[in-house]
């Protein structure tokens, strides 16, 4: 995404106020998130590579099911980290195809609401249809920057952001644009990778490094792993005024139902952080870092699942 300075919102009104699911539209494009927002492959009648943004929103419907069986570890996690109650207005940062946003529709009822926010269109059209089909009519999918958020001050009883802080451009000024949407004493709740020395990234992306050299990840690009760090988040969250700071790692079940080479073809498809090592491929190594990938993905099947398990980052602080 780009990182140019962000339009001035209009904070005199909130979509937050509605309570019919809908699809809103507040762009800006100051900050990155956990997919990269490209589209100049769409209509050139090129071949797509398996990294691009089209091919990543087909990943996103082909393998809908199983991703998020995938996150739905993580999903739950945060969702009960979270502690929504009945009636609270949420904001979920971030949200892309709209978890943990539709979770937490359910817990907070009717006569709650939930903000699904993310910068791309696409994803928060999958987010709203999902709300949808779940019949959840108080999940609104709006497309914003949260570097610049279009609410009133005070607007929100609770935050949550799963996978989305680490790409935040500027994330002090990101959480301080949070914290001032966010009640008094309301909590802001994360989920963040922790190190890139685990199963799932070991066995996919670490694979093609080895085969290819370089960096893993772009100088100065986004980075999956900006927090994994032991106190790294919570001392954003302080510096953005945010207070009772807490921050815990764990190991959660990060499960795949089904084969070792869609694994890898996912990873690939939804890794945009790591286009620039993917690019570096020649088309003749593909075949051996395939193989090579699925062999390390197939010491972790047990029966019909590929279980990873995955160490986590959970912070949060209070407005």
């Amino acid at each position: 995404m780009s990182s140019s300075k962000p339009s001035t919102p209009d904070r005199s009104s909130s979509s937050s106020e509605s309570s019919t699911l809908k699809f809103s539209s507040s762009k800006s494009s100051s900050s990155r998130s956990s997919e990269d927002r490209t589209s100049d492959d769409r209509s050139s009648g090129t071949k797509v590579a398996p990294w691009s943004s089209s091919y990543r929103l087909v990943a996103a419907e082909r393998w809908k099911a199983k991703s998020a069986l995938l996150g739905s570890a993580v999903t739950g996690a945060l969702v009960e980290y979270a502690r929504a109650i009945p009636g609270m207005k949420v904001i979920d940062l971030a949200s892309g195809t709209g978890e943990p946003a539709i979770t937490l529709g359910e817990r907070v009822g009717l006569e709650g609401s939930v903000i699904a926010l993310d910068q791309s269109a696409e994803l928060l059209g999958i987010a709203a249809q999902r709300a949808r089909n779940k019949g959840l009519t108080n999940v609104i999918a709006q497309q914003a920057d949260a570097h610049s958020l279009p609410f009133p001050d005070r607007s929100f009883d609770l935050a949550t952001c799963r996978f989305g802080v680490m790409f935040f451009a500027d994330a002090q000024g990101a959480l301080g644009e949070l914290r001032r949407v966010l009640r008094p004493n309301a909590r802001a709740c994360f989920a963040a990778w922790g190190t890139v020395e685990q199963p799932y990234w070991q066995t996919t992306m670490k694979v093609v490094q080895q085969r290819v050299g370089g960096e893993m990840l772009a100088e100065g690009g986004a980075n999956p792993f900006r927090f994994s760090a032991a106190g790294s988040l919570s001392e954003v969250l302080r510096a953005a005024g945010f207070h009772e700071v807490e921050e815990s790692t764990r190991n959660l079940p990060w499960n795949w139902l089904g084969d070792a080479e869609e694994v890898f073809e996912y990873a690939c498809a939804v890794s945009a952080p790591f286009r620039s090592m993917l690019e570096r491929v020649p088309e003749s190594l593909w075949p051996e870092i395939r193989a090579e990938a699925v062999a390390a993905i197939e010491r972790y099947r047990v029966g019909d699942e590929i279980r990873f398990g995955a160490d986590i980052v959970f912070a949060s602080g209070r407005a």
